[in-house]
């Protein structure tokens, strides 16, 4: 509707871009018999432009269903335009918007709204759904790892159970022995000191007791006769610490790469499809993984130079060191000082520093004999046993050997044999950035890889890149592992002749750890 300028004024009416707040009428009717609500006043707003959209006037063409409804034609009203104070008030003319009847539109307009109504309500049901479904599974997967865990602290906590029995077993056993003997040995004690007693207090004249006596001292000499039992050569149950040690360490180890692979495809929102992208993109060759080039110049590798040092309080005793950069296995024993760091049943030796972090690289020359070149934790006990202790026969260590023949990688008891051939001078690049170590022939300044050790990423649905790869698939489990713990440059001499040399790096190539 329009709203007039005055009620005597011949002249158009004037729009105003916002209507006037009602006023109430005098009485409740107007002129001719018209009943209006201050309410129809506020839902009339002046419309200047053609709506975008469809909407619908405050005064409809529908039957007149009370007193406050407005007739189907009013008539023109001759007191329409300004209210009792002077304000414009609106027509009570049906008002249509370029000759389109609004209600003609209203059916379709109901029926879209239906429609989307409909459809939130199904969007809503689905949501409802779906989070119910997360919260179940969520609660499903807690009491199934729960139970999970359950079971393995139960596992741990028999293992502990049968471990503190087998200890007390074998302190009863050799504590029963031990005790035994002592009491044997006490007892044969005082038997010979009371019948030199007695001896010594048979009068010289009395021959006949003296003899009794001296009979029965000769017979307490002799009852015991001989050594006692020495202690024992080595307490059984003491090899207990090293099994729960081992089961630390491959606890440790399983953890630290379930972990791995249960939190990769969901770091983030976009892990799932990240992690697939890369892996359409990865190589089937798990050596080939973030590799440089086959031949690569050695200056590249000379940035990342580590000078290493040989620790003489780790040699073994047939180990004879010249300076800190040459080594050689000898035949005849070294009387080193004693030291808890000292290998004692392998012919190792390790270099000072431990690694932790960042690139190292160093070179070493293979000058006679079988060597084996790689890195060992800084915490592992130089006193285990030759079969566990060696170089690459643990899950502690890891090297590049060569037995007179070939070369070959060890790890954790594995050997994975390399086609190439000899080179004197090996480069040994450790990456822990990437849990790699490589190992590389060093000819004419030019690096040829011989082999990269790192664990391969799993494919999609968990399947490992090298499933029929035992060595591989070794790498996989426990290589992780390894980078746990600091690390120090290893060497193992086998034979008797070994020799090996800590290859020369140009001068201006300084101690990465002082670099830091």
């Amino acid at each position: 509707g329009n709203f007039a300028k005055g009620a005597g004024e011949g002249s158009s009416a004037k729009v105003q871009t916002r209507p006037a707040p009602a006023e109430p009428w005098p009485g409740p009717e107007g002129p001719e018999g018209w009943r209006l609500s201050p309410s129809h006043f506020f839902r009339c707003t002046p419309r200047v432009l053609r709506p975008r959209s469809l909407s619908f006037t405050p005064f409809q063409q529908l039957p007149s269903l009370g007193p406050h409804t407005t007739p189907r034609s009013p008539p023109s009203l001759p007191w329409q335009g300004l209210g009792p104070q002077g304000r414009a008030v609106a027509s009570a003319r049906p008002h249509t918007h370029g000759g389109c009847c609004p209600q003609a539109e209203q059916p379709k307009v109901l029926s879209a709204v239906e429609d989307r109504m409909d459809e939130l309500g199904a969007g809503i049901a689905q949501s409802r759904r779906t989070v119910a479904l997360i919260k179940s599974a969520a609660v499903a997967e807690r009491e199934r790892v729960s139970q999970l865990f359950a079971e393995a602290a139960a596992a741990l906590q028999g293992f502990q159970t049968q471990v503190l029995a087998f200890i007390e077993e074998g302190e009863a056993a050799m504590l029963g022995r031990s005790q035994g003997d002592l009491r044997r040995q006490e007892e044969q004690r005082s038997r010979l000191s009371r019948a030199r007693q007695n001896l010594s207090q048979v009068p010289e004249a009395d021959s006949v007791s003296f003899l009794q006596e001296l009979l029965a001292l000769r017979l307490a000499l002799e009852e015991g006769c001989g050594p006692g039992p020495g202690p024992p050569r080595e307490l059984s149950f003491t090899k207990s610490s090293q099994a729960v040690r081992a089961v630390r360490d491959v606890l440790a180890v399983a953890c630290a790469n379930q972990w791995e692979q249960l939190r990769g495809p969901g770091g983030n929102e976009d892990g799932p499809q990240k992690l697939d992208s890369e892996a359409d993109a990865e190589p089937q060759d798990p050596d080939s993984t973030n590799l440089l080039e086959s031949e690569a110049p050695r200056d590249y590798f000379l940035k990342f130079a580590y000078i290493v040092d040989l620790d003489s309080d780790t040699a073994d005793k047939f180990l004879q060191l010249f300076g800190t950069k040459g080594v050689k296995r000898v035949l005849c024993p070294i009387n080193y000082p004693e030291s808890p760091t000292r290998f004692t049943h392998c012919e190792q030796v390790l270099g000072e520093g431990a690694l932790d972090r960042g690139t190292y690289y160093w070179e070493v020359e293979i000058i006679e004999g079988w060597v084996s070149v790689g890195v060992m934790a800084e915490d592992f006990s130089p006193q285990e046993p030759y079969d566990r202790g060696r170089l690459g026969r643990n899950a502690h260590s890891c090297c590049l050997q060569w037995n007179g023949r070939s070369f070959s990688v060890w790890f954790h008891g594995l050997e994975a044999p390399l086609p190439h051939p000899f080179s004197p001078t090996v480069g040994v690049c450790l990456e822990y950035a990437d849990r790699a170590l490589a190992f590389y022939a060093v000819r004419d300044g030019k690096m040829s890889l011989l082999r990269r050790l790192k664990a391969s990423r799993p494919r999609r649905g968990g399947i490992p890149a090298s499933p029929i790869d035992p060595f591989q698939s070794r790498l996989d489990s426990h290589f992780a592992g390894l980078f746990t713990h600091r690390l120090k440059p290893a060497f193992f001499l086998e034979s008797v002749d070994a020799h090996l040399q800590i290859g020369p790096l140009k001068k201006s190539c300084i101690s990465v750890l002082k670099r830091r």
